[in-house]
């Protein structure tokens, strides 16, 4: 592990300078400079996005990579987009962070106990990273989560791809993970050494927009987490 400062912020500055995967480089710096009409007077983040939290959470939400006109435009996790809407509205609603609503890095947001990453930290074409970025990029999770360690109790991944690119990451920061690894279901909830790793549908639109992630479904697993986590 890069030991270089041992600190949260440090990491979260190297993280946002990562040039490692040209695919993944190339996308990000293109969307910004043609951005969305609706966003045309912005002036897109284009890097790779850090963790949001303080660096002392209990509870930990990895998600799967930032979205081309949410956190690639923003510069922060889930900010920006529906997703984000649909995240940060279920943290709120249970006393986790401090409005309802994400829509810039300095809208005055503030998360209570909770920090939110990613394993995979530029936006890719069609929300779809490779295996190669994904494992490319795991340095980072392992990173952050020895820096976590002290305070972590709990963990939710959102989605399957969040589910198989976490796994590795706690084996590498030093988890003791089950084999065979458990297979990612909304609801599991797989002890690992000390905390609890739950598992939940994506709050991607896909599944939001179809229901099969309802508002009750996601504040249940994150409430259930937050609960193991001594933040309720």
């Amino acid at each position: 592990m890069d030991t270089d400062s041992g600190s949260l912020a440090a990491l979260d500055g190297r993280i946002s300078e990562c040039r490692a995967c040209p695919r993944l480089v190339e996308w990000r710096e293109e969307v910004a400079r043609t951005k969305r009409a609706a966003f045309a007077d912005w002036t897109y983040w284009g890097r790779p996005v850090p963790g949001f939290g303080p660096p002392d959470a209990r509870l930990l939400i990895v998600g799967l990579a930032p979205a081309a006109h949410g956190a690639n435009r923003t510069g922060r996790m889930f900010t920006g987009d529906r997703s984000g809407d649909v995240l940060y509205r279920a943290l709120y609603d249970l006393g986790l962070a401090s409005q309802p609503t994400a829509v810039s890095a300095d809208d005055g947001l503030e998360l209570h106990g909770v920090r939110i990453t990613s394993p995979v930290h530029c936006a890719p074409p069609a929300n779809k990273p490779t295996p190669g970025e994904r494992d490319t990029c795991r340095s980072w999770l392992v990173q952050e989560l020895h820096l976590l360690r002290p305070t972590l109790r709990s963990v939710v991944v959102l989605g399957a791809f969040g589910w198989q690119a976490a796994l590795p990451a706690f084996a590498a920061a030093g988890w003791t993970v089950p084999r065979p690894r458990p297979a990612f279901a909304h609801g599991a909830r797989v002890p690992l050494d000390g905390i609890d790793l739950f598992g939940c549908f994506h709050v991607s639109q896909r599944n939001t927009f179809t229901g099969r992630l309802t508002a009750e479904m996601l504040r249940e697993v994150l409430g259930a987490a937050a609960r193991t986590a001594d933040l309720l």
